[in-house]
């Protein structure tokens, strides 16, 4: 069985002529009830009867009367027998007697509890997500299972889990960012695992793998991001000095590669411009002296040679 549209006419058409009919064949029962009374023809009673009946059947059938809210569906079980849905919005007439569930069509977003996990380093981190979403089958929504928003919320919490037992919770910080090819040419190296901070790329796997576990409830992942992520208490200080210390690192590694780059170029100036013939051992010595100049974290004092060059 799957969503269709349940038969309806226009509401106001119908208690239109519910009422007509209701109350024609009431005023017409209670005259006829009056006749027989004062000892009229077996005809008046039988009138009376039938216009009864009839008013009682208006009554009955005005009880298919519904409202229908803009984004808002009402699914029909006609003695629990699903007998349509009406999604448009509007006052209509249904089958009467007819049981009306109301199923809200429009977007909603929640967010999850702060769920703590270990990432695929073994490392615990906590973590949340918000997600946003909308019914679009109201027949799966009111059957397939028991509460559709408990189902999102508990599939939503599944899936934020199992996002963060695949990934880590940062890319690791010595990577290689190249490697040398058989020729000798360098290549991008495989980045690896994506990491949870990479919020596009982990949003949309998020996204997708909610989309396939809510598909049986009839519910559409619009879109779902993760809104915190820290390390647990009890790791978090030892994390932070690990990033610091990798920061160090990688700062270290630019200024040292920068000052070989400044000193193999004012040894190529000072060669080719001929102002000055150093041996092995000066040009080591003022190597060694313009980088510790230049990746010292200090200011350098200089110091005045007012001798010859190997005084």
């Amino acid at each position: 069985m799957e969503l269709r549209p349940a038969f309806r006419v226009n509401g106001f058409l119908m208690l239109l002529v519910l009422v007509v009919i209701g109350g024609g064949a009431l005023i017409g029962a209670i005259a006829a009830t009056g006749a027989a009374s004062e000892g009229g023809s077996a005809g008046a009673g039988v009138g009376a009867a039938v216009g009864y009946v009839v008013a009682a059947a208006a009554v009955v059938l005005l009880t298919g009367l519904t409202t229908v809210s803009p984004n808002e569906a009402k699914v029909l079980q006609f003695f629990g027998r699903y007998i349509g849905s009406v999604s448009e919005a509007g006052f209509f007439w249904v089958v009467p007697l007819t049981a009306k569930r109301r199923i809200s069509l429009r977007v909603r977003n929640f967010e999850t509890q702060t769920l703590k996990v270990n990432d695929s380093d073994g490392n615990p981190v906590q973590i949340a997500a918000v997600v946003v979403y909308r019914v679009v089958d109201s027949f799966k929504s009111a059957f397939a299972v028991d509460d559709y928003e408990e189902y999102v919320q508990t599939q939503s919490e599944a899936a934020v889990r199992h996002l963060a037992t695949v990934h880590p919770y940062d890319a690791a910080p010595d990577a290689p960012s190249t490697v040398t090819g058989a020729a000798g040419s360098e290549a991008p190296a495989d980045p690896g695992p994506t990491s949870l901070r990479n919020g596009a790329e982990v949003a949309e796997e998020l996204t997708a793998e909610l989309r396939e576990r809510t598909l049986l409830a009839g519910i559409e992942i619009l879109e779902a991001r993760i809104t915190h992520l820290a390390y647990a208490p009890e790791i978090a200080q030892a994390m932070l000095v690990r990033q610091q210390a990798a920061q160090v690192v990688a700062a270290r590694s630019r200024i040292v590669e920068g000052a070989v780059g400044m000193v193999g170029m004012a040894l190529e100036r000072l060669t080719a411009e001929g102002m000055v013939e150093l041996d092995e051992e000066r040009r080591a010595a003022m190597v060694s002296n313009l980088l510790v100049v230049l990746c010292g974290d200090r200011s350098a004092q200089p110091v005045v040679n007012t001798g010859t060059l190997y005084a």
